[in-house]
């Protein structure tokens, strides 16, 4: 066979699916596949195993050309007839010789490191296509050639917690003999990989270092990357010596306008879309409407990778050794301190529209934003408290009021103990009192009660609404109000917890005050009335908050009217409108992964299973419902109250299991993860009269009706 594909010196590990999806290409319609990808990604040995794989499908041959170390586009048509080993020196010019040569035949022609002569090699791939209708071109590199009937492939990083280690673990055995993953290492290893984006030139860098250092002083080293993974292969091409030089080649592609975006785009972290990137990075040398076209330009370069999320908003995102790369030199030109505040304005701006935006129709699409932005939201987070290393924060207020601006995060998305986290900051960073340093206050005292530390949210709550007070901020007062009785609510002071909360409900009114947090408050009052006896009153204060999230579009508070509404029902006897209620209720909580809205509901599902003649399968809910507790804080708050469907659930499974049945269900439960618990309860088939158990005697499933065991005072 024809053919001067190099020798494979080491092991091809991983990229079936990728290797399928060249194979495939050439093997069908497709005459030009251009695999493209990052610097060291593995686009060239991806290409080269490709070949190899497809020679008997060629039989003039399959060649390889090497563009990367030309220094001109006039050598390119020598260089492939070099390559094509075509000994043709007459008069008729290289370009002619090749298309006459190739014009019958069945070959292959790879094309590896075109990038800095892109232009002519597209114009030289696209003539050839033309007069040589047997003729496959696969080429590799950063960015499409842009000649018509191009398929791309591009090439992402290998999985970091399979394929890279694979890689990583084979490479670092040709380095080090006997070296293998074990139970001792793998986690090492694993955060190696992760931390290296599973980048394959980088892990095989990485690898060779293993002859001086272990696998966890590699990952401790990882904070200077560059300087460390140097060395690999002297035989390599120069590009693949270090990963800062194959990262500083793709470097030198780049238009000066290009380099600029480049470096300032590396204050993101992971995901951003390109308004963040026009108002960020614009400035001195590259004006906001000229981003678009540099953002364009390093795609095409894989630079940056483009994606688009389920809702179809395109996003980028840059290879952390590449980002790293470009903020070196961001600092070099000294320009870090400007980007780096328009990053974290940007960011702040964000948080504010989606907490106005939380109380809307547009919810869950503030939820999604949120979660996709939160990288980048820590980053600024980090800047407003740490500023620039060696130099201190500009304004600790704005740290503060970001901070209490995404209490919606914290709270409603399940991100209880980050939140915690960074309002720790955010008090400890400034106690002057101000606006900003209330709210983070409030919002504190909300995520600990949440928590079940009640000492510090009572401490925190007591000081808001002092200070609050003396400064006449209405607004402050109100919500610290708001959040001791819901204190006083997990703390079973039901009649303070209504005095409270009601006090709140007034001064909210009293300032024109309408979110999510005023019709939480008002779910809450139900609660605390609820609990006292008045059931009644309370189906009418959460039937008039479903009503107006409904009118708002609101889904977040709705989902704890529609838990109280289900527990009246099953009060009331009406176990089928419970479990609606309580159903739909935990499908609005787990699509925001709100913990405490999921694992109550859970709990509530849980006593309506167990009225539905499942006891095995309630006890499973009550197991999942345990471990998930885990992950808010204190148990049902540690109250008796909130404990009470858990309590009546656990007497009658106990009853109708025994101890053992009960504790293997339990574990069950405990097995599931989120989701797994969330899509178990949802999709639970409805028992029929008399319908069997898995683990429990036939019974008919009649209603409960409201019995003294249900009622806090006499449970648990």
């Amino acid at each position: 066979m024809r053919t001067n594909l190099p020798a494979e010196l080491t092991r091809f590990v991983g990229r079936a699916a990728d290797l399928e999806r060249v194979t495939a290409a050439l093997r069908g319609a497709e005459r030009l596949v251009t695999v493209t990808g990052a610097g060291g990604v593995g686009k060239t040995r991806l290409a080269l195993r490709a070949a190899a794989a497809l020679q008997d499908r060629f039989t003039d041959g399959v060649f390889l050309a090497d563009l990367a170390a030309l220094p001109a586009a006039e050598l390119l048509e020598l260089t492939l007839a070099e390559a094509l080993r075509l000994p043709d020196h007459t008069s008729r010019g290289p370009r002619v010789a090749l298309a006459e040569h190739l014009a019958d035949r069945e070959a292959l022609l790879v094309l590896d490191g075109f990038d800095r002569l892109a232009d002519g090699c597209a114009d030289l791939v696209g003539e050839l296509l033309r007069r040589a209708p047997g003729l496959r071109v696969l080429a590799a590199g950063r960015r499409a050639l842009g000649v018509t009937g191009e398929r791309l492939l591009p090439l992402e990083p290998l999985p970091a917690g399979s394929e890279a280690v694979r890689l990583f673990a084979d490479r670092a055995a040709a380095v080090l003999p006997g070296f293998a993953v074990t139970a001792a290492n793998i986690a090492a290893v694993t955060e190696l990989c992760t931390r290296l984006d599973g980048l394959p030139l980088a892990l095989e860098l990485a690898a060779v270092r293993l002859r001086a250092l272990s696998v966890e002083q590699l990952v401790d080293r990882l904070d200077d990357r560059f300087r460390l993974l140097t060395g690999g292969d002297p035989s390599a091409p120069e590009r693949h010596r270090a990963l800062r030089t194959a990262i500083g080649w793709s470097h030198e592609l780049c238009s000066p306008a290009q380099r600029l975006l480049w470096a300032r785009l590396s204050v993101f972290a992971g995901h951003f879309d390109l308004d963040a990137a026009e108002y960020v990075c614009a400035g001195t040398g590259l004006a906001e409407e000229d981003v678009v076209e540099a953002v364009a330009a390093l795609v095409a370069q894989s630079v940056l990778s483009r994606e688009e999320d389920r809702a179809g908003r395109v996003r980028y995102r840059m290879l952390e050794s590449v980002r790293e790369y470009g903020a070196g030199w961001l600092a070099a030109l000294g320009d870090e301190p400007r980007v780096r505040r328009r990053h974290r304005d940007w960011y702040l701006g964000l948080a504010t529209w989606c907490e106005l935006d939380w109380f809307s129709p547009r919810q869950s699409e503030v939820a999604e934003r949120v979660a996709a932005d939160l990288p980048n939201l820590r980053l600024a987070l980090e800047f407003s408290f740490d500023g620039l290393p060696g130099e201190p924060p500009e304004d600790p207020a704005v740290g503060q009021y970001l901070a209490g601006t995404l209490w919606f995060c914290w709270v409603g998305c399940g991100r209880l103990a980050e939140g915690r986290h960074w309002l720790d900051r955010a008090l400890e960073v400034s106690a002057e009192p101000t606006e900003a340093r209330a709210k983070a206050m409030w919002v504190y005292g909300y995520v600990a009660l949440l928590q079940g530390d009640s000492a510090a949210a009572l401490a925190v709550l007591q000081d808001c609404r002092d200070q609050a007070v003396a400064a006449g901020n209405a607004t402050a007062e109100a919500y610290a109000v708001h959040r001791l009785g819901c204190l006083a609510l997990v703390s079973d002071d039901m009649p303070r917890a209504e005095l409270f909360i009601g006090d709140a409900l007034l001064r909210y009114r009293s300032i024109g005050e309408l979110n999510s947090n005023v019709l939480m408050a008002q779910v809450e009052l139900a609660m605390s009335v609820a609990f006292q006896g008045d059931v009644a009153k309370a189906v009418g204060l959460v039937e008039e908050v479903r009503d107006i999230c409904r009118d708002h579009g609101e889904r977040w508070t709705q989902a704890y009217a529609l838990y109280v509404l289900g527990y009246a029902a099953w009060l009331d006897g009406r176990p089928d409108r419970a479990r609606r209620l309580a159903e739909e209720a935990l499908a609005i909580d787990h699509s925001f992964d709100d913990l405490v809205g999921t694992v109550l509901a859970l709990e509530l599902l849980a006593l309506i299973t167990e009225g539905e003649g499942a006891p095995y399968e309630a006890a499973v809910l009550q197991g999942a419902a345990r471990r998930l507790w885990e992950s808010v804080g204190l148990r049902l708050f540690g109250s008796r109250y909130f404990n009470a469907p858990h309590a009546v659930c656990e007497q009658r499974v106990r009853a109708a299991l025994g101890d053992a049945a009960y504790a293997a269900a339990l574990g069950e439960g405990a097995l599931l993860g989120l989701d797994a618990a969330a899509h178990r309860a949802l999709n639970r088939p409805q028992a029929g009269a008399g319908q069997q158990d898995k683990r429990g005697a036939a019974r008919p499933p009649a209603p409960r009706t409201h019995e003294p065991a249900a009622s806090p005072e006499t449970a648990g």
